[in-house]
């Protein structure tokens, strides 16, 4: 009987701090605030992994953009510091269907503590699945929330999503990337320098586990800087929003082609691209999950992998052969250069979260700087 008293004063007081979601096409979608009580504009998209919730908060890929969770019950297992991708929460926020108590033994915090430490608004209570659907017609949504205790008209909150300026166009590497160069690990068998343009963790503990010295540098160190430290590779990370306002980096990732091997995940291999003279379009609302095939057009197999990006290449010049494609819509999912030590893909091979069946193109990474020898 208590039992049923405290869960039912707990639904009492979640809506109570009652918040909604206004989309840019007039749609409001009415909640309640379980995170920082912090109004902001931003990009809706969904992401439909069933579990991972931490490591996709942790993302700094998902800066600027307010995450639909469409598992439909969130915050079970707690959050804990080992399940962290990064150093800290980049998203604008975060928007679920059911809020559940933490019940596991690795928890140190619960999901509205955790999110509000990183003063980072949420919503529950929310339609997922029609939310959901709407994205998938009408593409990803400008939008703007409203968790806070200022009173506000819906139309207001409308016109302030409309009146947002959007991601296209923007450099959010440069915002989320390290200020200082750090060293990850220092031994190894080769010396690999990553680019940050908003680096996952899982990233480099596999390029570590490869027997592989990491070294990280912010995103806007020029390549002579790079050469300076005389890697046996340079390695191009994932990253947020629009990989054509990433100039400075395109430049830097054509005067190394050639001279180092180059290895790309999501954001550097759409960066390697157009640093090769490749197109790059954005998505109707982008791929964002665990649970997305991708084919090897060169040996015949398929992966499931974990993606988050917006984007993607198109109109390959000749010097890149496509080697990977998504079998949802037929989109690039990988690349490599015809006469030259460069490859990368458009998923997350290092998952978490998600399936370990790419982790093998680290592998790959490795026997090309040995043949570079």
């Amino acid at each position: 009987m208590k039992e049923h008293t405290d869960m039912n004063d707990l639904w009492i007081k979640q809506r109570e701090r009652k918040a909604f979601l206004a989309l840019a096409d007039g749609t409001v979608f009415h909640g309640y605030s379980f995170g920082a009580p912090e109004d902001c504009t931003g990009e809706v998209v969904f992401n439909t992994g069933m579990t991972g919730y931490q490591e996709i908060l942790s993302d700094p890929s998902y800066a600027g953009q307010f995450v639909v969770l469409t598992t439909a019950e969130v915050g079970n297992y707690g959050c804990c510091p080992e399940d962290m991708e990064s150093r800290s929460l980049f998203l604008n926020g975060l928007i679920i269907q059911e809020l559940n108590p933490a019940s596991n033994y690795r928890s140190k915090e619960d999901l509205p503590d955790f999110l509000k430490r990183f003063r980072k608004p949420a919503i529950a209570g929310i339609d997922t699945r029609e939310l959901t659907m709407l994205l998938r017609n009408k593409g990803s949504q400008k939008a703007y929330l409203h968790v806070s205790d200022q009173d506000m008209k819906e139309q207001d909150a409308v016109e302030k999503a409309k009146a947002w300026e959007g991601l296209d166009g923007k450099d959010y590497a440069s915002l989320v990337s390290v200020k200082q160069p750090y060293q990850w690990n220092e031994s190894g068998k080769y010396h690999v320098v990553v680019y940050d343009f908003g680096v996952k963790y899982n990233i480099l503990r596999q390029l570590a586990e490869h027997g592989i010295h990491v070294s990280v540098v912010p995103a806007e160190t020029p390549s002579g800087e790079i050469l300076s430290l005389h890697p046996d590779g340079v390695f191009l990370s994932n990253g947020p929003a629009d990989p054509s306002a990433v100039g400075y980096a395109v430049e830097n990732i054509r005067s190394l082609l050639g001279k180092l091997p180059i290895m790309g995940i999501c954001l550097g291999h759409q960066l390697l691209g157009l640093a090769c003279g490749a197109k790059c379009t954005r998505l109707k609302f982008g791929h964002h999950g665990c649970n997305h095939p991708v084919r090897n057009r060169l040996t015949r197999e398929v992966v499931i992998s974990s993606q988050n990006h917006n984007y993607a290449l198109s109109k390959l010049p000749e010097c890149l052969e496509l080697t990977h494609i998504n079998l949802n819509d037929g989109s690039c999912e990988g690349i490599r250069h015809k006469t030259l030590p460069a490859f990368s893909v458009q998923y997350h091979p290092e998952a978490a979260p998600g399936p370990h069946d790419a982790h093998k193109l680290f592998d790959i990474f490795t026997q090309m700087m040995e043949q570079n020898q």
